[in-house]
Protein backbone atom coordinates (compact mmCIF):
# COMPACT_ATOMS: atom_id res chain seq x y z
CA UNK A 1 0.00 0.00 0.00
CA UNK A 2 1.18 3.36 -0.84
CA UNK A 3 1.42 5.91 1.41
CA UNK A 4 -1.52 7.99 -0.12
CA UNK A 5 -3.06 5.04 -0.14
CA UNK A 6 -2.39 4.61 3.60
CA UNK A 7 -3.38 8.20 4.60
CA UNK A 8 -6.89 7.52 2.39
CA UNK A 9 -7.27 4.56 4.87
CA UNK A 10 -6.84 6.48 8.11
CA UNK A 11 -8.93 9.04 7.36
CA UNK A 12 -11.71 6.56 7.08
CA UNK A 13 -10.96 5.01 10.66
CA UNK A 14 -13.32 5.84 12.90
CA UNK A 15 -11.63 7.88 15.78
CA UNK A 16 -13.02 8.25 19.04
CA UNK A 17 -14.57 11.94 19.64
CA UNK A 18 -15.14 13.91 22.57
CA UNK A 19 -13.66 15.29 26.22
CA UNK A 20 -10.00 15.23 27.20
CA UNK A 21 -8.27 16.35 30.13
CA UNK A 22 -4.26 17.24 30.84
CA UNK A 23 -3.66 16.99 34.67
CA UNK A 24 -0.92 18.55 36.14
CA UNK A 25 -0.20 16.17 39.58
CA UNK A 26 2.02 18.42 41.01
CA UNK A 27 -0.49 21.10 41.13
CA UNK A 28 -4.08 20.06 40.06
CA UNK A 29 -4.02 21.95 37.61
CA UNK A 30 -6.26 21.04 34.53
CA UNK A 31 -6.31 21.87 30.76
CA UNK A 32 -9.84 20.44 29.40
CA UNK A 33 -10.63 20.44 25.53
CA UNK A 34 -12.65 18.59 22.75
CA UNK A 35 -11.43 16.85 19.46
CA UNK A 36 -12.99 15.03 16.95
CA UNK A 37 -10.01 12.75 17.06
CA UNK A 38 -8.89 12.38 20.75
CA UNK A 39 -5.86 9.94 20.26
CA UNK A 40 -4.41 12.45 17.69
CA UNK A 41 -4.97 15.53 19.76
CA UNK A 42 -3.55 14.03 22.99
CA UNK A 43 -0.43 12.97 20.80
CA UNK A 44 -0.53 16.65 19.10
CA UNK A 45 -0.72 17.92 22.81
CA UNK A 46 2.38 15.38 23.71
CA UNK A 47 4.77 16.40 21.26
CA UNK A 48 4.23 20.25 21.29
CA UNK A 49 4.84 20.28 24.97
CA UNK A 50 8.49 18.23 24.03
CA UNK A 51 9.28 20.51 21.33
CA UNK A 52 8.52 23.39 23.46
CA UNK A 53 5.88 24.61 20.94
CA UNK A 54 2.35 24.43 23.13
CA UNK A 55 0.44 27.65 22.39
CA UNK A 56 -0.69 27.09 26.40
CA UNK A 57 2.28 29.40 27.39
CA UNK A 58 1.42 28.51 30.64
CA UNK A 59 1.15 24.65 30.32
CA UNK A 60 4.05 25.21 28.44
CA UNK A 61 6.15 26.77 30.95
CA UNK A 62 4.75 24.30 33.67
CA UNK A 63 5.96 21.36 31.63
CA UNK A 64 9.20 22.27 31.61
CA UNK A 65 9.24 23.42 35.24
CA UNK A 66 7.66 20.20 36.49
CA UNK A 67 8.70 17.52 33.63
CA UNK A 68 6.62 15.09 31.52
CA UNK A 69 5.88 12.83 34.49
CA UNK A 70 4.00 15.12 36.30
CA UNK A 71 1.43 15.10 33.41
CA UNK A 72 -1.42 12.76 32.84
CA UNK A 73 -3.53 12.93 29.35
CA UNK A 74 -7.20 11.46 29.93
CA UNK A 75 -10.45 11.24 28.24
CA UNK A 76 -12.91 12.47 29.90
CA UNK A 77 -16.36 11.20 27.84
CA UNK A 78 -16.41 9.74 24.40
CA UNK A 79 -19.34 11.26 22.46
CA UNK A 80 -20.87 8.67 19.82
CA UNK A 81 -21.65 10.18 16.48
CA UNK A 82 -25.40 10.06 15.18
CA UNK A 83 -26.01 7.46 12.63
CA UNK A 84 -26.46 10.05 10.09
CA UNK A 85 -24.01 11.04 7.01
CA UNK A 86 -24.61 14.52 7.35
CA UNK A 87 -23.90 14.60 11.46
CA UNK A 88 -21.28 17.54 12.06
CA UNK A 89 -20.40 16.63 15.83
CA UNK A 90 -18.58 20.44 16.40
CA UNK A 91 -22.37 21.52 18.32
CA UNK A 92 -22.21 18.65 20.47
CA UNK A 93 -18.66 19.05 21.47
CA UNK A 94 -19.15 22.39 21.73
CA UNK A 95 -21.59 21.37 25.10
CA UNK A 96 -19.79 18.33 26.33
CA UNK A 97 -17.26 20.62 27.11
CA UNK A 98 -18.74 23.61 28.56
CA UNK A 99 -20.34 20.86 30.93
CA UNK A 100 -17.10 19.25 31.98
CA UNK A 101 -15.66 22.77 31.85
CA UNK A 102 -18.68 24.07 34.34
CA UNK A 103 -17.86 21.11 35.95
CA UNK A 104 -14.20 21.04 36.86
CA UNK A 105 -13.81 24.68 36.27
CA UNK A 106 -10.19 24.86 34.57
CA UNK A 107 -9.75 28.46 35.29
CA UNK A 108 -7.12 30.92 37.34
CA UNK A 109 -5.13 29.32 39.82
CA UNK A 110 -7.03 25.23 38.96
CA UNK A 111 -5.99 25.36 35.59
CA UNK A 112 -4.60 25.99 31.99
CA UNK A 113 -8.45 26.90 30.03
CA UNK A 114 -8.96 31.05 29.74
CA UNK A 115 -11.86 32.03 31.75
CA UNK A 116 -15.21 32.47 29.06
CA UNK A 117 -16.46 35.14 28.59
CA UNK A 118 -20.33 36.01 29.70
CA UNK A 119 -22.70 37.09 27.76
CA UNK A 120 -24.82 39.47 29.45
Amino acid sequence: MDRKAKKNAYREIAHPMGVFQIINKVNGKILIGSSTNLPAILNRFKAELKMGSCRNVVLQEEWVQFGPDAFVFEQLEILEPLDDPGYDPAEDLRILEALWAEKLKPYGEKGYNKQPKTTT
